[in-house]
């Protein structure tokens, strides 16, 4: 078995941005436009709300019949309607309205992977949890470009009767002929403008069946893409039934009133898992009050759903993770053990290794001329340009007939239009030069193209496999079929869109083994067994080869079989994220508006800040504006669920193990937990201290261990203002 590096999508920085809060109910409102009046919890749980939401949509609806688009009230309270600038900023200062904020448009992140993850556990397990995973009833929501009901990892013949608990339709729309659920694909709607119903939760772009079969598709055996990644394609938790949510039918993204709608409908439907492999990009990313998916996150915990969202593709620069709510899992995305080479072969039979899925008819002889691109500049055009294979810097006599090497350090242009480029002036081939994108296999289709590495051309909660996943496609799929040959049943995709959808469905399956488990306690699960380990028991590296750290992989590559039994939880409570809202900066009025419950008496503590954060109970600590001299102090509370309720097996001692860097003190009080029972909890303090002022960000864990379960949690310490985010990997 080779070593394969872990090539991280989001180099994700572990600070949240601390910005300016905008007090209950400002707007940001500069045009006239779509707008999204959030409101707080659903009206229906607090009267007062109730009148404030019904008069607001009373009022704007007699002056403005067709403003209305969606209308929330299931989940949390509040609307999206047509508005001009004005009309918003006088509706944000109105009784019961927590914000009001333009609607944004969010945008896609985008087998053999199930196999590999199950090389990354070392945790002793009492069954089998191919047999647990099998048998599972949870439903998980995938709020997504659809689904094509016809792929046989859509199949239900081995599928029981659908739960009695499942509130939802199947809303075929226009496709009710052929669009049918069953008991895998047991509910579906779609949206559009509006009220709009005609359209169908039919996908027509293929990124929502490659995820739904991720997380919950049947096992299917003798696939491949055209003879490509052939073996077994199944779902992480295959006995999980699907309830697709339509909120993307383009390329052009999906509108955040859209999804919250989605949101709304799955809390009242009754998913117990809710996967989104989308989001803002990074230099976009809202405050939480002014952010579709936090919001819709933030409601749909609170109703005890799972909320798993990818981590985005805007790595590897620091800072650049989205959806990094407190109450969201997040995922980046991790290589497996699977390479698809396109090798260059050059005159001196020397082969440099290269990455790409292709199609070309190109002969092994005779010798094609290389060429490096800056060689065929044309006059007056600036050399990174045609360096960098930009359209109109390339002198199409030089070009043409050769393969042509082309730099990839622009952000405008990507890949696929080098190709085009060097395609249109009679290019042969290209041989790309990108360290990063070297560890993902694009499909070039039939033109030849391969990407090497620089040498050769002379960072979320978890991580999850996402590059080259082979997974279900659309079946009138044009775009990645070769001409020739009949559409494509299966397809390979790259990106946190592929590692999002394997998180969410171990977290079905966790679900389903532990029906009363909360969100926190399935994250917690997740995050203390994940591995920092590859398939060959060696360190996790970056894309560039060096060692990565939990900036790069969080708490960890995720396994298939350590979340089903953790031994320790850590839980997070309602009031922990009531706190973390006072913390950030909200005041009382505001979080008393959002909450669904709020416990009698609770207030915000008088000195909150920033720097509190890293004390609510979370599976990893992440300290920011540590000072050496005072040093920091931190609690913890875990909870026992190894054994049963007549405490059979559940008397254990847990020791801990502290990994900590060089200069760094770390102590642990006290270093032994005793359990006597099933969810008992016991808590432990660990203090932090240094001699010497920290010269960078510093990282370790504690790990609690009774000889059969380790529990461990990752920890990260910076000197740097803001708050550090290490439970969002």
């Amino acid at each position: 078995m080779k070593p394969i590096n872990t090539f991280i999508f989001s180099l994700t920085s572990f600070f949240f941005c601390v910005s300016l809060l905008s007090e209950p109910g400002a707007a940001a409102a500069h045009n006239d436009g779509v707008y999204i009046v959030y409101m707080g919890a659903p009206a229906s749980l607090k009267g007062s709300l109730k009148d404030d939401h019904a008069q607001l949509l009373d009022s704007l609806l007699k002056r403005k019949q067709d403003a209305l688009i969606h209308n929330y009230k299931s989940g949390f309270s509040g609307f999206a309607a047509h508005l001009s600038a004005e009309e918003a900023r006088s509706i944000a200062e109105k009784p019961g309205v927590v914000s009001v904020f333009p609607d944004p448009v969010l945008q896609l992140h985008t087998t053999r992977s199930w196999d590999f993850l199950k090389y990354e556990t070392s945790v002793m397990i009492e069954s089998n949890p191919s047999s647990d995973s099998n048998s599972t009833d949870a439903i998980i929501g995938i709020l997504d470009t659809g689904i094509w009901p016809e792929s046989e990892s859509f199949n239900d013949e081995t599928m029981g009767p659908i739960p009695l608990r499942w509130n939802g339709t199947c809303a075929n729309g226009q496709d009710s002929s052929t669009f049918n659920c069953n008991k895998k694909i047991i509910g579906a709607r779609s949206y559009g403008a509006g009220e709009n119903k005609s359209r169908t939760p039919r996908d027509m772009m293929g990124h929502g069946t490659h995820v739904a079969s991720t997380a919950a598709g049947v096992e299917v055996k003798d696939v491949s893409y055209y003879g490509l990644a052939a073996g077994t394609a199944k779902g992480g938790s295959p006995g999980s039934r699907l309830a697709i949510y339509q909120v993307f039918s383009s390329q052009n993204g999906s509108h955040g009133s859209t999804v919250l709608a989605a949101f709304d409908d799955a809390i009242a439907d009754g998913v117990d898992v809710l996967s989104l492999s989308f989001g803002s990009s990074s230099f976009l990313e809202q405050e939480f009050i002014n952010d579709p998916i936090a919001l819709g996150a933030f409601h749909a915990v609170q109703n005890g759903i799972t909320v798993v969202c990818s981590a985005g593709n805007d790595g590897p620069n620091p800072g650049s993770v989205v959806n990094s709510a407190p109450w969201i899992l997040t995922v980046a995305a991790t290589t497996i053990d699977r390479v698809f080479e396109s090798d260059v072969v050059l005159g001196n039979n020397k082969v440099i290794k290269g990455t790409g899925i292709n199609f070309a008819s190109i002969q092994n002889s005779p010798v094609y001329p290389i060429i490096y691109a800056k060689s065929a500049k044309k006059s007056g055009v600036d050399e990174n340009a045609t360096r960098n294979c930009e359209p109109n810097s390339m002198d199409q006599e030089i070009i043409k007939g050769k393969i042509v090497v082309c730099d990839n350090e622009d952000s405008l242009y990507p890949q696929r239009n080098k190709q085009d480029e060097v395609k249109k002036l009679g290019g042969i081939g290209v041989i790309l030069i990108d360290d990063e994108l070297r560890g993902v296999a694009f499909n070039f289709g039939t033109f030849p193209m391969t990407v090497i590495s620089s040498k050769d051309g002379a960072k979320p909660d978890i991580a999850a496999p996402g590059v080259n996943i082979l997974a279900a496609w659309i079946g009138n799929d044009t775009v990645q079929t070769l001409k020739g040959k009949d559409a494509p049943l299966y397809n390979v995709l790259s990106g946190t869109s592929m590692a999002c959808p394997h998180v969410s469905g171990i977290a079905a399956a966790v679900k389903s083994r532990n029906p009363t488990w909360s969100p926190s306690v399935i994250r917690s699960a997740i995050m203390t067994t994940a591995a920092q380990t590859n398939n060959i028991k060696a360190p996790i590296t970056t894309e560039k080869g060096t060692a990565a750290t939990p900036y790069d992989f969080g708490a960890g590559e995720v396994s298939t079989t350590g979340p089903l039994q953790p031994g320790l939880v850590y839980e997070t409570t309602a009031i922990d994220y009531l706190n973390f809202l006072c913390y950030h900066g909200y005041n009382i009025a505001t979080i008393k508006i959002m909450a669904n419950t709020i416990p009698d008496g609770f207030t915000c503590p008088e000195e909150s800040s920033i720097d509190l954060i890293s004390n609510i109970n979370y599976p990893s600590i992440a300290i920011s504006n540590f000072d050496e001299k005072a040093g920091r102090r931190v609690n913890r509370t875990l909870t026992n669920v190894a054994g049963n309720a007549k405490m059979e097996d559940a008397k254990t001692v847990y020791n801990i193990s502290i990994d900590a860097p060089a200069g760094l003190d770390v102590q642990v009080v006290p270093d032994k937990l005793h359990f006597s029972k099933i969810d008992e909890k016991s808590s432990y303090q660990v203090s932090f201290s240094a001699a010497n002022p920290l010269k960078k960000d510093v990282f370790g864990s504690i790990t609690w261990s009774n000889g059969r379960y380790k529990v461990r949690s990752t920890f990260a310490l910076s000197s740097k203002s803001g708050s550090v985010a290490l439970d969002k990997k």
